[in-house]
């Protein structure tokens, strides 16, 4: 008996036609292959919505190809799959067209083990309402990919090709994750039996592990079920963690290539790193809409976010949103938070009481008198030093110790409970307006609270390049003995514990875009305190009980803002704007020129 022979026995039957399928479709859609039925359709596209997906596979003609990509529309992402002469068709539009830098992973049925493992937290399950492809959409806008007209599902999309599945939290309802695939087979009678996923995304706000992961396993499964012999992806070549979660659920890697064309939308793969230094995410954002407009760009100090820009005779010096524009004595009065509420009292703003920490009797009467307090530094940042909600003298005078250590003068500051609400206020108009949460933990019953509070911080961290950490410091153990645990207690399955009280993203908060519900009372109110502070870049911080409501106090203003925690608002857009007004598109000028006044500024 031969060794081949003595292979397939040891296989079985059902292995042995697996491996068969996969060293036939190592071709995706070769003639005669098992389970062909009279072969693929020519030139196969299908319409996924955010753009087109071409299987290069079932081009005969490379020129013709070629031309499909040339017809994509506007604001569309459309991707030639399976390219195996990449170089041929760049050939043919090497200015219009680039290869993609992604690589391309399979998964066969006999590399994949199923788990045990449930979800904890959410579920997965078909999109199947309008109101769910709204919420795909704010994911896509939150990690930078293309959105789908929601009626698309209903009206434009192949059901019988495509699969959309979302992942739902179980306690909040709201859409956390989405992934989508498309059954080859169903598509264009693909002979290999093969299928594909696509637009994986997670919520980077929500708390809960595993999110991508199951959302792959029950799109696997489900090809699987339908007997699909493979399922391929595309992923960027240095995107770690997703490869590191492929690799793990037995996708192997296969000479497979994607080619696209050069728009806006994929700018940033085919132009090159734009420095050899790295600026954090707040600068980047800036410099790539410069970047957009010819505007040049020199790094003067990356590691503080210092870069220096640069069109038709004039230059600015940007510190991340901070600029030149911004006056010394506008930067002091956001600084001094007793000037930022006393300039914000005059113009008739509501604003909280307020008072410098003195003796501990003096702070035990206004404790006493407003029955919970904020305690922070005069001149500080990023959430430092900040206690929130506190209730006894003995929690106040720690609170201030802990605040003198970031700044020797601290205010002590009525509490008003409500939502932490951050707008953003460019050239004098509001553009972005966002609620801020504290973070939180869940408890799956098997880990403490310190691992759990661990492994949220690793997951913001990883969701905002590093800028968001949840901080083991006085105030989270405060919080989590408040809450009557320790942090080496085991938090019980399905419990939510909110680990501290502060919302900064800096401190492991996230940040929930408001900008289209914000009442009107709230939009002046905003515009007015930039006119007060004489800021032209500002963030202002309300608490709200809702943001479609009128009610507010106004708490404190930020010089530097965040801008790239705002999107998909136009944050980057208008920065630019009011920096150079003449590098605004013709096309566009006559609406941003609408758009002055007191209201949201609108694209």
């Amino acid at each position: 008996m031969t060794g081949r022979d003595h292979s397939r026995k040891g296989q079985g039957a059902s292995a042995y036609r697996l491996e068969k399928l996969r060293r036939q479709s190592l071709k995706p859609g070769v003639e005669g292959a098992e389970g062909s039925r009279g072969g693929p359709h020519a030139n196969a596209v299908v319409d996924c919505g955010w753009g087109r997906l071409v299987f290069a596979n079932t081009f005969d003609d490379t020129r013709a190809l070629t031309d499909i990509l040339l017809e994509e529309k506007p604001q569309r992402r459309d991707i030639a799959f399976y390219v195996q002469e990449p170089h041929v068709v760049l050939s043919y539009a090497p200015q219009d067209l680039f290869l993609d830098p992604s690589n391309t992973y399979r998964l066969y049925p006999y590399n994949y083990r199923r788990t045990k493992r449930r979800p904890r937290g959410f579920h997965i399950r078909r999109l199947s309402t309008r109101e769910d492809a709204v919420a795909v959409n704010r994911i896509y806008a939150e990690r930078n990919m293309v959105e789908v007209d929601p009626d698309f599902y209903w009206t434009e999309g192949d059901a019988r090709a495509l699969s959309h599945f979302v992942a739902q939290d179980n306690r909040t309802g709201e859409i956390v994750g989405t992934v989508m695939g498309v059954d080859h087979g169903r598509a264009y009678n693909d002979p290999a039996g093969g299928s594909s996923l696509w637009c994986l995304a997670v919520d980077a706000q929500s708390p809960h592990a595993g999110i991508g992961e199951q959302l792959v396993r029950q799109l696997a499964e489900h090809f699987q079920a339908r007997g699909c012999a493979f399922m391929d992806l595309s992923v960027m070549h240095d995107n770690a963690q997703a490869i590191a979660l492929y690799e793990k659920l037995g996708f192997e890697r296969l000479p497979y290539f994607a080619i696209k064309t050069k728009n806006a939308i994929n700018e940033k793969l085919f132009a090159g790193p734009a420095f050899g230094a790295k600026l954090n995410p707040y600068a980047m954002i800036l410099v790539n809409e410069a970047r957009r407009r010819g505007i040049s760009v020199e790094v003067l100090d990356a590691e503080e976010g210092y870069f220096r820009l640069s069109h038709g005779g004039r230059s600015i010096i940007c510190r991340e949103s901070l600029t030149e524009l911004t006056t010394a004595i506008a930067m002091s009065r956001c600084a001094n938070k007793r000037v930022t509420r006393r300039l914000l009292g005059q113009a008739g703003l509501l604003v909280p009481a307020q008072v410098m920490a003195g003796d501990a009797e003096a702070n035990a009467e206004f404790l006493e008198r407003y029955e919970a307090v904020v305690v922070k530094p005069l001149d500080g940042e990023q959430g430092q030093g900040v206690a929130v909600d506190i209730r006894s003298a003995e929690e106040m005078e720690k609170a201030v110790a802990a605040a003198r250590k970031v700044d020797e003068r601290v205010l002590i500051e009525q509490f008003m409970a409500g939502f932490d609400l951050r707008v953003i206020v460019i050239d004098f108009k509001v553009v972005a307006a966002a609620i801020r949460r504290p973070p939180q933990i869940q408890g799956d019953g098997q880990r403490t609270v310190r691992d759990l509070i661990r492994r949220q911080s690793r997951r913001r961290a990883a969701a905002t390049g590093g800028e968001s950490k949840i901080p083991l410091d006085k105030e989270t153990k405060r919080c989590v003995a408040d809450a009557g645990l320790d942090l080496d207690d085991t938090l019980s399955a399905g419990q939510v514990l909110t680990v501290r009280r502060t919302a900064n993203l800096h401190a492991g908060g996230t940040i929930h875009d408001v900008t289209d519900q914000l009442h009107p009372k709230l939009v002046d109110a905003a515009a007015r305190g930039a006119r007060a502070l004489d800021i032209p870049v500002v963030g202002l911080d309300f608490i709200v009980p809702d943001p479609a409501g009128p009610d507010y106090i106004v708490i404190e203003a930020n010089e530097r803002p965040g801008l790239a925690n705002h999107e998909p608002q136009p944050t980057a857009e208008r920065f630019i704007d009011l920096l150079f007004p003449q590098s605004i598109p013709s096309g566009l000028q006559p609406v941003r020129k609408r758009s002055i006044g007191h209201g949201p500024a609108q694209d």
